[in-house]
Parts: C-alpha cells; sequence; structure tokens
C-alpha cells in the first residue's frame, strides 16, 4: 500500500488529503472510495485508519480533511458547515474521476460518525457514487439539537443558538468572537457532562490514545446556526436504488441516528450490529475495527462492480439485547 499527500479544491477552497494505493498488481482501473472523517477529527485519526485498511484489501482510497478543518484552507477555521461537508465529498469524487488508476464508475463514500451522515446526504444528491456505507452514523445537527442519546433537553440548544448570535454581532464590531470550547479539561468532566460516551470521546480525542494535534478542539460559533438549518437525512430517500450498509456499535448511544436514517432509505439498506462495541470503538479499537472492515470489504466488493448487484433484501434490524 503506497501513501501518497495530494489536494483538491472545494467550492474554492483547498482540501489536503492522503491517497492510499493497493500495492499488489490489478489487471485494469480499481474501485475507489472517499473516506471521511469524523466531528473535529482530521485525516491522520479514524478516516486514515479505514482508508489504509479497505486499500489493503484492493481499494484506491482518499481521506481528507473537511474544509476549514485539520490541513485544509478556509476560514473562519473549526468551521463545522454541513452545507460545505457534503460538498467536500462531491469534490473528492470529481478528484478521483480523473485520476489515472481510478474506475469512475466504480466509486463509493464511506462515512464515519459525523461524515456518515454527511456522505449519506452526497450520495443522495450525487448519482456517481455507487454504494455508501457508513460507520458510527451521527448526524451534528441532530446531536447538537437533541443530545448524543437524543435525550437533550432543548433549552440547551437555544443557549447555544444564543452564544451563536452574540458571537456574529461581536465579530460584526471587529471584536474576537472567540470560539465554542469542544472538551472540558479532564475525563471527569467528560464523564459528567456526557456520559461514558463523553468519557470515550475524551479519551479518544484528548489523549495519547488518538488525540492528534490538528484535530479541532474548538468550532466557530456560526457553525451552531449553520447547523440548526440542515438536515442531513433529507436526502436520504433520493438514494435508492443504491444500496446503504450502516455499521454500528451495538451499545453505541448514537444509534437512534442511523435507525433514523434507515427508515428513510427507498432502496436496499442495512444496519450492521458490532456486537459488544461502543460509538468510539469503532474508531480504533482492533478487534472491533476489524470486523467492521471485513463486514465494509464484502458490502462495497459486491456492489461496487460494473453492473452493480443489490442487496437481496432491506433488513430492518433490531439492535441485539
Amino acid at each position: 500500500m503506497v501513501l501518497t499527500t495530494v489536494s483538491f479544491h472545494s467550492a474554492g477552497v483547498p482540501v489536503a488529503a492522503h491517497l492510499y494505493t493497493p500495492d499488489t498488481p490489478a489487471s485494469g482501473p480499481r474501485p475507489a472510495l472517499v473516506v471521511g472523517h469524523p466531528g473535529t477529527g482530521v485525516k491522520e485519526q479514524t478516516s486514515g485508519t479505514y482508508a489504509r485498511l479497505m486499500a489493503e484489501r484492493g481499494f484506491v482510497t482518499l481521506a481528507f480533511d473537511a474544509a476549514h478543518q485539520g490541513e485544509s484552507g478556509g476560514l473562519p477555521r473549526g468551521l463545522e458547515d454541513p452545507a460545505q461537508r457534503v460538498e467536500d465529498f462531491k469534490a473528492a469524487v470529481s478528484w478521483l474521476t480523473a485520476r489515472d488508476g481510478v474506475d469512475a464508475d466504480r466509486i463509493g463514500l464511506l462515512g464515519i460518525c459525523a461524515s456518515g451522515s454527511y456522505s449519506l446526504a452526497a450520495t443522495g444528491s450525487d448519482r456517481r457514487v455507487k454504494a455508501v456505507a457508513t460507520v458510527s452514523t451521527a448526524e451534528p445537527a441532530r446531536q447538537f439539537r437533541f443530545g448524543a442519546d437524543g435525550t437533550q433537553d432543548p433549552a440547551v440548544f437555544q443557549a447555544l443558538l444564543d452564544a451563536a448570535a452574540a458571537a456574529r454581532s461581536t465579530a460584526a464590531r471587529g471584536e474576537d468572537p472567540g470560539a465554542m470550547t469542544m472538551f472540558p479539561q479532564t475525563v471527569q468532566e467528560a464523564r459528567a457532562l456526557g456520559g461514558e460516551h463523553g468519557a470515550e470521546g475524551f479519551e479518544y480525542y484528548c489523549t495519547a490514545r488518538g488525540g492528534h494535534e490538528r484535530s479541532a478542539k474548538t468550532l466557530a460559533w456560526e457553525s451552531i446556526d449553520r447547523m440548526a438549518l440542515h438536515d442531513a437525512f433529507h436526502a436520504v430517500p433520493l438514494i435508492g436504488p443504491r444500496p446503504v450498509l450502516q455499521v454500528i456499535g451495538e451499545r453505541a448511544v448514537t444509534a437512534w441516528m442511523a435507525l433514523e436514517a434507515h427508515r428513510r432509505t427507498t432502496g436496499p439498506a442495512e444496519i450492521h450490529w458490532i456486537e459488544g462495541a461502543s460509538h468510539v470503538d469503532l474508531y480504533d479499537k482492533k478487534q472491533y475495527v476489524d470486523l467492521a472492515v471485513d463486514r465494509l470489504t464484502e458490502f462495497f466488493t459486491t456492489h461496487l462492480t460494473a453492473e452493480p448487484r443489490l442487496l437481496p433484501a432491506r433488513p430492518v434490524s433490531a439492535q441485539p439485547v
């Protein structure tokens, strides 16, 4: 497997990416995957892990930093703009279609966490994408509005909207509006604020386990009101008849979002549960990631063909007990 640093433009913003190419012989152009990272993540973290593992299984893969984040360009820094995030996926597809060694008719999307929802939206509106899969699907707009587990008091998001509005007024006066802090100072604080899901996120992003110097620890305040207007699942019905696979940990408190997206599908769709795994476990824990990659490999091998074969059924899986 060969890693190459590349770049492309997304709505005029330069996007930094890593291209992973299998080093085994091929009889012709290969199928390719665009791999998107979780919210606040960068391409060197879990999206890079999945891109490398899928490249080892014969796919050309492209892991990128979202515009305004990581090594990509764009101001303000740390902006989470759902529309731009969807555009990033489409721009990555465009770049791959012109790449030697890539079969432009066999391109799929793989989104992790926040990119799971954005990859679904991109697929719904981009017919060049032949299949889409997600891992630990989450939609930032829903998570900010309703909390990771869907039970958050609506007053929390109203307060965030107030803060975002105040930040815009501060910026209009030529003053620094600051940014929204994404993580507390300690894992204990993270657990108190967000339960085990919050603690696991802190342990991944803020410790040696998975932390990276370029992963976002703050978000630009205008991210909040942009997310208030967006529903990444709106385009899910447009995906059919192309196939959808969502890989979810059975202990993921965010699973309700994947189930909501699944209910909106109109074509072949499957939820594949990983026994014992939480949302964040699927970022980097080998015993769970390997199981996810096995199923992803089966899915994309089946459907990224010249004449894609559809899934035989559309199971609405019940979460295992």
